[in-house]
């Protein structure tokens, strides 16, 4: 035994098994996380039963079943439930029941034995509205301008058709508002501020004046024509209506307008809730949010997430290997570079948020502010730079991942053998030749080492980014078809501060809770992405290299 343990076998065995649990705990979370995320978009069966109130009355209830539990009896008795039997527990579950409109309450838990019978009325259908949540209930009619044109089991196809019409019209009138008002203000915006710049510089003559208001009078007249576009559009949209009745028998009318998809998970089968189901990721991933974030899309924190890792890359890069360079081979190896050394990695433990106090300091207040005063006084007093956006989020990060980038790249400088130097020398390449054609490109796997893990800690940073750009819902990203096409000075969604906006901030925590899980799982599969495509890079520099590191 004494031998073995000598021969270090059980300390291999050791590191083996710590790798390994660690390596479970990791698959442990992310399956969680898939599974709890992904489930989400599963058409979920509709029930219909009946539950018995404190008071001895009766309700009719329709919802969603989406968790279950045990609890106490003696619990659901102190709550003034009436509860038979000598059973110490008793299962409730938790019933999603929609129709916030007309309950006030989106999910409420129910005790078991109370309900009645449970039942999966095939004719139930499921509402999707752009506001108020989910409805359920039973399709009654569908009616168009007042006037019914369907009812009965012939109200079902009616109503597709109509949903699908109501939602290409809905997506028409949101193009036109984003896309074509869009552009009219930014050109009635545009010569506000050319107006004011000319008049700031005393060169705003009647001449300029007039020639400025006919711009405005034809963008305005543009701008009317657009107006009453969307007008006839929106008259459009509301002509249809549906009539449903709820769980108390009460019957319900719902604009189409306001249906975002509707179906019947009861009447479904196996491919159609498949692909009901690739409907819905495509959706998550590709429209906006809605519902206070608690429903629809987040293509806008996708975007933002992956802008703002670009754009932090392409920043941190250069400045981290201009100065790793500058200490390994050019400054004298001294106290003051070794200070310098031991400040650079103190700065990898500095707090992030500290980073974000500093980066709305100094970026936003001071170097925003300035360049509005130099480069955009005619803006002013609303700020164009002079408030948080994605540069300086992207600049903020930079500083936060600097030390990572140079420390990598000196020691990618340091393993770079002397004899390759000095033989780049002896051929007549300067010192500077020599760096660039020679040693540089043997340190780039390094240098990439260090992007990785700047990227990997970035794009999960939260707490600076809420000082320095990031918010809860941006309007317009921050890149589009309107010069100069890059808004640098922009604020954008994030896809962490989404996960913290919809799991804490959120009014409706149950309805947010799956969608923290599908977020969370979706930055994590952005940054393995990134991250990826870093790695293939770093990996075919090292092998474009490889033998040069053993000369």
């Amino acid at each position: 035994m004494r031998d073995w343990f000598k021969s270090g076998s059980p300390w291999i065995w050791l590191t083996a098994g710590a790798v390994a649990a660690a390596v479970l705990a990791v698959a442990g979370v992310l399956s969680l996380t898939a599974l709890r995320g992904l489930g989400h978009f599963w058409p979920k069966q509709v029930v219909e039963t009946t539950f018995q109130e404190r008071d001895g009355s009766t309700i009719g209830l329709i919802g969603e079943i989406r968790e279950r539990e045990e609890v106490a009896v003696r619990r659901l008795r102190e709550a003034g439930f009436v509860i038979t039997g000598n059973d110490a527990f008793a299962e409730r579950v938790l019933m999603k029941m929609g129709n916030k409109d007309v309950t006030g309450v989106d999910f409420r838990w129910f005790p078991v034995p109370l309900l009645g019978k449970v039942n999966y009325p095939k004719d139930l259908i499921t509402v999707e509205r752009r506001e108020w949540g989910n409805f359920y209930g039973h399709l009654v009619s569908v009616q168009e301008d007042g006037k019914v044109v369907a009812s009965g089991e012939a109200a079902w196809p009616e109503v597709k058709a109509r949903v699908a019409r109501a939602s290409a019209l809905f997506k028409q009138t949101l193009s036109v508002e984003k896309h074509d008002i869009g552009k009219v203000n930014y050109e009635i915006e545009k010569l506000r501020l050319q107006a004011r710049g000319l008049e700031l510089q005393g060169k705003l003559t009647e001449e300029r004046k007039a020639e400025f208001n006919a711009q405005r009078d034809s963008l305005n007249a543009q701008f009317a024509v657009l107006q009453e576009r969307i007008g006839i559009l929106r008259k459009e949209i509301a002509r249809d209506t549906l009539k449903a009745r709820v769980m108390d028998g009460k019957e319900v009318e719902i604009k189409l307008a306001q249906v975002a998809d509707i179906y019947r998970a009861n009447d479904m089968g196996l491919f159609e809730k498949l692909g009901h189901y690739a409907g819905k990721l495509a959706e998550f991933v590709s429209d906006d949010p809605r519902e206070a974030n608690t429903e629809g899309g987040i293509f806008p924190a996708i975007f933002g997430t992956v802008m703002m890792v670009l754009l932090m890359a392409a920043l941190v890069t250069p400045l981290g290997v201009m100065a790793a360079i500058y200490m390994r081979e050019y400054a004298k190896q001294g106290p003051l570079i070794r200070v310098i050394r031991i400040s650079v990695n103190n700065l990898a433990g500095v707090p992030s948020i500290v980073y974000g106090v500093f980066g709305l300091g100094f970026f936003v207040y001071f170097l925003g502010g300035n360049i509005d005063q130099l480069f955009f006084p005619e803006a002013l007093p609303a700020p164009t730079f002079g408030s948080p956006g994605i540069l300086w989020a992207s600049l903020t990060l930079a500083l936060l991942t600097l030390p990572v980038v140079i420390v990598s790249t000196e020691e990618g400088l340091a393993r770079v053998p002397r004899s390759v130097r000095e033989g780049s020398l002896a051929l007549g390449a300067t010192k500077a030749e020599t760096l660039w054609r020679t040693v540089l490109p043997m340190t780039g796997p390094a240098m990439m080492t260090g992007l990785i893990l700047a990227i990997a800690r970035a794009a999960g940073e939260v707490a600076p980014l809420m000082l320095v750009g990031v918010v809860k819902l941006a309007p317009t990203l921050p890149l589009d078809g309107f010069f100069p096409y890059l808004h640098l000075e922009r604020k954008f969604m994030h896809l962490g501060f989404h996960i913290y906006d919809v799991g804490f901030q959120s009014p409706n925590v149950e309805a947010a809770r799956p969608l923290v899980y599908a977020t969370a799982l979706l930055l994590v599969i952005v940054i393995v992405v990134l991250n990826l495509a870093a790695i293939r890079l770093r990996n075919s520099m090292r092998e474009k290299y490889r033998g040069m590191e053993t000369v």
